[in-house]
């Protein structure tokens, strides 16, 4: 396998092709990439501007360059020794418009459970609702359809070029069953007409009259060629919406379809078929089926065996039925196909105490896990409980976020995935029904037991083997048991004991509850149909296991990365994807442990800190990290800044502006505080307050995240129900303290406290910068945060890169010679540049070297983090700052910093640059390894050469004089 050394992380789209790749593989290069990581290339719905949408599995996608423009990337990628790296989304497709572009999914619509690909999406078509069995609810009107249809809003369309028929709304397009050709052509009255009908006739959905089906719709396509459109008029006006008769017309031949058109709000209810999360424009598709497996894969598998792609990263393994085997076969399928082990990684989020499997063969996760490390590594854990206790007094909210997160659940499992809750539900149901002992738990109580579960799941799902869930598993379930008995009636004690059993405990249960009622009653039927009904039972619960992991891990996902992360501010740089907000901040210790089982299970794991995901860029979490060193004077800017601008709140149903005892006003106070953590964080480091146009670009920029985060909230507005006036009066509100008169007052000291904090957060981003590329793993970088990276929720952090001017910007010095200058971001870039250099010089070490942890002590050793690389006789010790608001002399000094330390910094403490004075570190020193005590070292990014004390130590005023981090490797190392 060729690992990675480092990956850059590409969002291909109509606006950046293969071809604008192509033309900075140069500067890609020379920063020290050495594959590309690409978002998918297959093909998406028109205008994706992320590619997680597929419409066809198997062609590259055109509007990104088609096949041709990949392969001429790959080809240039190899000539420069660089790989290529793709994006695989195997869980689910782009519907939109009804399927309008997938060939797939129009073809269910139009032939129903007899399609071809019937089998390939999730789809149940034995719907309790009569009105639903058999046909694929389709929930996109939008409005009731009695209303849609009256208005005229539904319609007949003759698609000539095709011969076929169509239901048209708006921009969806569904087919109608050529079974219904006949009867359709017969209306007319026509005798040409009724002649083609005679094509169409006795025609059924069987899979040997489709072909038939293909070629009737050949000959309607030529008769409409030769004789124009006006024939079919006919036909369309026998079914025009706008007069009553001809409307039920319409609505007969509707209801006679695959597919029951509905208003969007039906989906959350009534949705038959699975869905990715909540998002009714993405059908999940069952890749655990072979033959599904080898048509979502056959471009990605042809692209591998010919060299042009090197990995893989699986977009959302937690959506398939069975991670595991998904991840077999697919290493299985990669290594038969080429030389050498492929590169896979997954996107998998980890919570805390979880591990990745070491049954999945995989190379690692896509980085998450390090993300959440590394961010919490980067808070005061002292900063907790007075920004809890001020978030909880301001907001009127909870302090703990266990407390929104339950909540959103509960909002999630009742209103936008109840219809996945009753799937579920009803699949154990039906297991209590096959047995005597259990065939009067009711629906309801089960639905009851399955939602508390889901509501108390404190991850993504379990992976039960054999039926059984693992010890690994059972961690988690247990607290998922606890709260659900907790909060369930003791009626339904018995119920939760038994689906507890269905959901792979283990548990011993009576016979009676493991024979199939065939086998009770004093019968004894033949051994192959007793064995057919314990395999009958074995699918059963496996089907019920699917499910539930199939409906906790969107509840996961929607519950707190888009719901509760949106309304608990006690901090938000600890409100991330993959991220517990209630897990305030990790300690050096914990942060090196992660790192050290890292090392040990999956070496070759991603390593990023920013992704097209996050809900903030990497450097805007780094300052407002800053915040938790300084809690109580934060909780009082907050309040001063909220008096401040009081006169400018606004009615929730209008722009109007409320008297200040208004209870009752946008944005309100909970919304008002995120909103100024969001600006503190994303304040570009250079923007003035009389800078106008600047200002005005930035409002626009956070306008966006606000709209957003006020719809992800789900309080006072939604996407499902917006409540426009709320929205426009927040808006209002945000413009109008960013309103160029307000220079004076709220803008000059939003700048202020800005610059106050700034060095001390470019020191984190550092810090965070250096861990990355520096800790065991592959690191990634995200497209254009080699300089600051102050991007909000996407499509903020998606916008389109300036890679000329990152290429202009590289230098051959070390980073140290741009601290000066640190606001314009090139300290950064020149740290990536000359740790990825180090990465090519000693690739093993980086790559494969032991992981060490090294102590510190002194006056401030909680105040760094270092740690050794080794690889046979090669080091590299890498030392951070951290937590160095005290140090830096920006806030009153803590009790534990020296009086004399603080007078003896002089007026460097004043100064600009984001660098610890070296006298303020006092004895501070770094114990280092005894190989290393006589040995000469110099700094990587300074032109540092720290002497190693011959009692092992290394002082800190010695090491960080130029730098706020060092990277010690041997003299005798070529400098990049």
């Amino acid at each position: 396998m060729t690992v990675p050394r480092s990956t850059l992380r590409l969002q291909f789209h109509r606006g950046f092709t293969f071809d604008d790749a192509l033309a900075h593989i140069e500067y890609f290069a020379a920063l020290g990439i050495s594959h590309l990581y690409a978002s998918p290339v297959t093909t998406a719905a028109p205008g994706s501007m992320h590619g997680y949408d597929t419409v066809d599995y198997t062609q590259v996608s055109a509007e990104c360059g088609g096949e041709a423009a990949l392969k001429k990337l790959a080809d240039k990628l190899h000539e420069r020794g660089m790989g290529l790296i793709v994006d695989v989304v195997p869980n689910h497709m782009g519907v939109a418009g009804s399927g309008a572009h997938n060939a797939w999914w129009r073809d269910i619509l139009e032939w129903g459970r007899h399609s071809a690909y019937a089998r390939h999406f999730d789809v149940d078509w034995h719907s309790p609702d009569p009105a639903l069995r058999g046909k694929v609810l389709l929930p996109c009107l939008g409005a009731p359809y009695g209303d849609e249809l009256a208005a005229g809003r539904i319609a007949l369309r003759f698609d000539a070029d095709t011969g076929r028929f169509n239901i048209g709304y708006g921009d969806h397009l569904c087919p109608v069953c050529p079974v219904d050709y006949a009867t359709l052509l017969q209306t007319a009255e026509r005798a040409d007409l009724t002649a083609l009908a005679e094509r169409f006739r006795g025609l059924t959905t069987q899979p040997a009259d489709q072909p038939r089906a293909a070629q009737a719709c050949d000959a309607l396509r030529d008769f409409a060629k030769q004789h124009g459109r006006a024939p079919i008029e006919f036909v369309l006006q026998t079914h025009a919406p706008e007069d009553p008769v001809t409307r039920d017309h319409l609505h007969r031949l509707l209801e006679r379809q695959h597919f029951r058109l509905a208003w969007w709000r039906t989906a959350a209810d009534e949705v038959n078929w699975r869905r990715f999360f909540d998002i009714s424009t993405l059908a999940a598709v069952r890749v655990e089926r072979p033959e599904v497996f080898d048509a979502v894969h056959a471009l990605v598998f042809r692209l591998y065996a010919d060299g042009v792609i090197d990995g893989v990263r699986i977009d959302h393994i937690d959506g398939l039925a069975e991670p595991r085997e998904y991840c077999q076969r697919l290493r299985q399928r990669l290594s038969e196909l080429r030389e050498g082990a492929p590169y896979i990684v997954v996107e998998k989020i980890l919570a805390r105490g979880e591990a990745l499997r070491d049954d999945w063969p995989v190379d690692g996760t896509t980085g998450y896990d390090f993300m959440n490390d590394v961010g919490a590594l980067l808070h005061d854990p002292r900063g907790a409980q007075p920004l809890a206790a001020a978030w909880a007094a301001i907001s009127g909210r909870s302090a703990a976020f266990a407390d929104e997160a339950l909540a959103a659940r509960r909002k999630m499992l009742t209103e936008n995935l109840a219809a996945e809750l009753d799937r579920a539900a009803r699949a154990v149901h039906r297991i209590a029904r096959d047995h005597l002992a259990t065939r009067d738990f009711t629906y309801t109580s089960i639905r009851r037991v399955v939602g508390e579960l889901a509501a108390h799941f404190p991850v993504y799902r379990i992976y039960p083997q054999n039926g059984l869930r693992s010890a690994a598993d059972n961690v988690f379930f247990e607290r998922a048991l606890d709260g659900a008995r907790q909060t369930l009636s003791s009626a339904d004690r018995r119920v939760l004991e038994q689906v507890d059993a269905w959901l792979g405990s283990g548990a011993d249960e009576p016979a009676s509850l493991r024979e199939p009622a065939s086998l009770r009653g004093g019968v004894t039927p033949p051994q192959g149909a007793a064995v057919g009904a314990f395999n009958h039972a074995a699918a059963a619960r496996r089907t019920v296991q699917t499910l539930f992991s199939q409906l906790t891990a969107p509840v996961a996902a929607k519950s707190i990365e888009d719901t509760a992360c949106y309304r608990y501010g006690r901090l938000l740089s600890r409100n991330e994807v993959g991220a517990d907000p209630g897990e305030f901040a990790l300690s050096v210790a914990q942060f090196h442990a992660g790192n050290l089982e890292r090392a040990r299970r999956f070496p070759h794991a991603m390593l990023v800190t920013a992704t097209h995901d996050h809900k903030r860029g990497e450097d805007v979490r780094a300052r407002l990290a800053v915040l938790s060193e300084i809690a109580d004077e934060w909780s009082a800017t907050l309040r001063a800044w909220s008096t401040l601008n009081t006169p400018l709140r606004r009615a929730p149903d209008g722009d109007t502006i409320v008297d200040a005892l208004t209870e009752d006003w946008a944005p309100g106070p909970a919304a008002e505080a995120m909103l100024y953590q969001t600006l503190v964080g994303c304040w570009p480091p250079d923007l003035t307050a009389d800078d106008e146009a600047g200002i005005a670009a930035l409002a626009e920029r956070v306008a966006q995240w606000q709209l957003k985060a006020l719809r992800e909230a789900k309080l006072r507005t939604n996407w499902f129900a917006p409540d426009e006036a709320y929205e426009n009066a927040c808006r209002a509100f945000l413009l109008d303290i960013l309103a160029p008169q307000r220079r004076d007052g709220f803008l000059r000291e939003l700048c202020a406290f800005v610059a106050r904090i700034g060095r001390a957060g470019a020191v984190n981003s550092m810090q965070q910068t250096i861990l990355r590329l520096a800790s065991p793993g592959v690191p990634d970088l995200y497209q254009g945060t080699e300089l600051w990276d102050f991007s909000l929720v996407d499509p903020d952090n998606r916008r389109p890169v300036d890679f000329a001017r990152r290429a202009a910007l590289l230098a051959e010095k070390p980073p140290s010679g741009f601290l000066a200058s640190w606001r314009d971001g090139r300290v950064k870039l020149a740290i990536v540049q000359r740790m990825l250099a180090l990465r090519a010089h000693l690739p093993e070490l980086l790559s494969h070297g032991t992981y060490l942890p090294l102590g510190v002590q002194g006056a401030h050793a909680e105040r760094v983090i270092a740690f050794a690389r080794r690889h046979g006789n090669a080091w590299a010790v890498v030392i951070a700052t951290r937590l160095a608001v005290p140090l830096l002399g920006s806030a009153a000094a803590p009790a534990n910093v020296d009086a004399d330390a603080e007078a003896n910094a002089g007026d460097h403490a004043q100064s600009d640059l984001p660098l610890v004075e070296p006298a303020r570190w006092e004895d501070t020193a770094v114990r280092m390894p005894e190989e290393l005590v006589a040995r000469a070292m110099f700094d990587w990014v300074s032109p540092a050469a720290p002497k190693v004390e011959d009692d092992g130590l290394l002082y800190l005023r010695d090491a960080l004089t130029s730098m706020p981090i060092a990277v010690l490797v041997e003299d005798g190392v070529p400098r990049a």
